[in-house]
């Protein structure tokens, strides 16, 4: 379990170097004591594991920039993936000057996963009003734009980006979507029309998409403060969790009517991994929403077939 006394760690990722398992993980000390005011705070820490169980602290990946910058409030969850040679470490970022309610996703590289360097035409992935929800505060609290889960075409043509996104039209608490965007290089992206349609959670959280024993299936996280008013009606045992959805590729149509949560307490913004023997592991970090009191955590593995969800 990766824990620390002093901080609370939430919502993360991993990157495979096919040795070693590396956690990027958003953190926020404890001294702030309301877990409430950790988003205002957060950086992206970092550490490495080679069983997702025993876990060696490395240096923090990434800041906030510096006051006035487009992240200088805060930043929040990605993906990475190796290109070339290099590390790509794809990142939420938001503002002081907007009272962070603005979202918008920037880039960082790396050789050696250890030292980043954030990129200069960053913020470089912009939500496209002609799709999604941009400014509209009367229906959302916030720009959603975030939780880039970024990955290569597996035919070779180019990458896709799945991104915490907003319909622009709808019941207000049922906009949520997957977004989208493609790239030929990691580079310049094309936004364009979302994976999957509105209509049962305010937004989807933490996206990842991969192929399990030759399903395609999307997990994402949800509160249940976050929840439609139409799917609570349809199912009065809503909590807090993480989700799976199933589709016909990586690139959906996803059915998020038929997303079922995870059977396990607590846990949000699960990741799935394989370990060394080829399995699938989920992982997740612990919010305590289910206990009462806000836990920032990151579980050990959990065999995805004891789940039962496939």
């Amino acid at each position: 379990m990766l824990t620390f006394a002093d901080r609370w760690i939430w919502d993360f990722w991993l990157a495979d170097t096919g040795s070693e398992y590396h956690a990027f993980y958003l953190q926020a000390p404890k001294s702030l004591r309301d877990q409430h005011l950790r988003h205002r705070y957060a950086s992206i820490g970092h550490a490495v594991s080679m069983d997702l169980r025993e876990w060696r602290l490395l240096p923090d990946a990434l800041s906030p920039g510096p006051p006035g910058s487009w992240d200088d409030r805060a930043t929040w969850t990605g993906s990475s993936i190796r290109h070339a040679g290099t590390w790509y470490l794809y990142y939420t970022g938001v503002s002081s000057t907007e009272g962070g309610v603005i979202q918008r996703i920037g880039l960082a590289t790396s050789r050696d996963l250890v030292t980043w360097s954030k990129h200069p035409a960053n913020p470089i992935l912009l939500a496209d009003p002609r799709w999604y929800e941009v400014d509209d505060l009367d229906a959302w609290r916030e720009t959603c734009w975030r939780d880039p889960w970024v990955f290569a075409d597996p035919s070779g043509d180019g990458f896709h980006a799945l991104i915490t996104a907003r319909a622009t039209d709808g019941a207000a608490d049922a906009r949520g979507v997957i977004g989208y965007a493609r790239s030929p290089d990691l580079l310049d992206w094309q936004v364009v029309a979302p994976l999957s349609a509105a209509g049962d959670f305010g937004h989807l959280e933490v996206p990842q998409a991969e192929i399990v024993d030759g399903t395609p299936v999307l997990l994402f996280s949800c509160a249940v403060a976050d929840v439609s008013a139409a799917r609570r009606a349809r199912e009065l045992d809503q909590v807090t969790g993480t989700y799976l959805a199933t589709g016909r590729s990586l690139l959906g149509p996803w059915d998020i009517g038929g997303a079922r949560r995870i059977p396990v307490p607590d846990l949000y913004s699960a990741r799935l991994v394989r370990d060394r023997a080829g399995e699938w592991q989920v992982l997740g970090f612990y919010d305590g929403s289910e206990r009462g009191e806000f836990v920032g955590e990151i579980s050990d593995p959990i065999p995805f077939k004891r789940l039962g969800l496939l």
